[in-house]
């Protein structure tokens, strides 16, 4: 396959995986009026997982295997409690907020890399977290606006979203990414399974072909965001994941009548420019480009 195909497909994908993503946001959000997110959450994750199975018969058993038990559980129970705050998120605060806050994981991963993988603060790499978190501060606007719960979930969601996704890179130096996804969406399912039980009410059908769709959109997205990466380089696929605000606004206007939030635009590109950035870094680095 040609070069440009290939990153025409990455592009392609990518944009695919942040509308899928978006949808099953505007999912959640509309199927956590009637029942609890925490029951959403695990809904998600067991369907999610069940989805996975039938790939058994193209990786086989030996894909259970792993050295990483430990870490495989660890990272199940920050994606757990990542996921279940961003859930409280979306009933919280409107879309384009959510995903223009969400743009700061890349900050806190990289602010985390250093201590994980002993990973230098040069001064570009700080110069570009400072203006990261700028970003932030334009979209939270402390002193202006009142900070509210909402983002206080946004903002340890995104913590430990960054958290999970650190160990998620240890794990993918000897294990395969299908290993690493099955065994994710077990612990997910493990420890969604207790907040879910202390809120549970039996979903109506039609709640259950929501969740299924939610389960199902999820999965996919995440599936072409893994595959974006593989058929292009991060810098140039990882720029189009900026359009989950745009999708955000859309539908967030089209279906809760919510305006978007100019300030949202404003810090969300600021953030977003700078994980960028990290990311162009990033890539110069591994192939040792000055």
């Amino acid at each position: 396959m040609s070069s440009a195909r290939s990153n025409l497909l990455g592009i392609g994908y990518m944009v695919m995986s942040a509308a899928l993503m978006t949808g099953m946001a505007v999912m959640v959000r509309q199927v956590s009026q009637e029942l609890h997110p925490f029951q959403v959450a695990f809904a998600r994750n067991l369907l999610g997982f069940i989805f996975l199975l039938p790939l058994f018969y193209r990786y086989g058993f030996d894909a259970l295997k792993t050295n990483d038990l430990g870490w495989m559980a660890a990272r199940g129970a920050f994606n757990a409690v990542a996921m279940l705050a961003f859930f409280i998120t979306l009933i919280s605060l409107p879309l384009a907020n959510i995903s223009a806050f969400m743009f700061t994981v890349p900050l806190f991963v990289s602010i985390m890399a250093i201590f994980f993988f002993r990973e230098l603060m040069g001064p570009r790499r700080l110069i570009s977290l400072f203006v990261g978190f700028a970003g932030a501060l334009v979209i939270l606007r402390p002193g202006i606006e009142v900070v509210g719960v909402g983002y206080a979930f946004a903002f340890f969601s995104a913590v430990t979203w960054a958290t999970a996704v650190v160990i998620i890179k240890r794990l993918s130096k000897t294990n395969s990414a299908f290993t690493i996804t099955l065994y994710g969406m077990f612990f997910l399912t493990i420890f969604t399974l207790p907040p879910a039980l202390f809120v549970w009410e039996w979903p109506s059908p039609e709640q259950y072909l929501w969740l299924i769709v939610i389960a199902v959109g999820g999965t996919a997205g995440q599936l072409l965001f893994t595959q974006s990466l593989k058929e292009a380089d991060a810098t140039l696929v990882m720029p189009f994941d900026f359009t989950k605000l745009i999708w955000a606004s859309f539908l967030g206007f089209l279906i809760f009548s919510e305006v978007p939030d100019i300030w949202a635009f404003v810090g969300g590109a600021i953030i977003f420019s700078s994980t960028s950035y990290l990311t162009y870094r990033e890539g110069r680095a591994k192939t040792g480009s000055s």
